[in-house]
């Protein structure tokens, strides 16, 4: 699971490939709310916004 923003999706998106053999879903972080799951406020990889979820 990785939390991107925008710049970043291309990367993680291959580094879940490397790591489960298989495509990501991808979940846009302004159009879902979690109940028990606050993501991120930043991405993992930068200082910019949070925008994707990769899973």
């Amino acid at each position: 699971m990785y939390v991107v923003c925008k710049d970043h999706v291309e990367l993680a998106i291959d580094m879940f490939v490397d790591e489960f053999e298989e495509a990501p879903d991808i979940v846009d972080l302004d159009q879902t709310k979690f109940i028990e799951w606050d993501p991120p406020v930043t991405c993992e990889e930068c200082e910019q916004r949070a925008k994707f979820l990769i899973i």
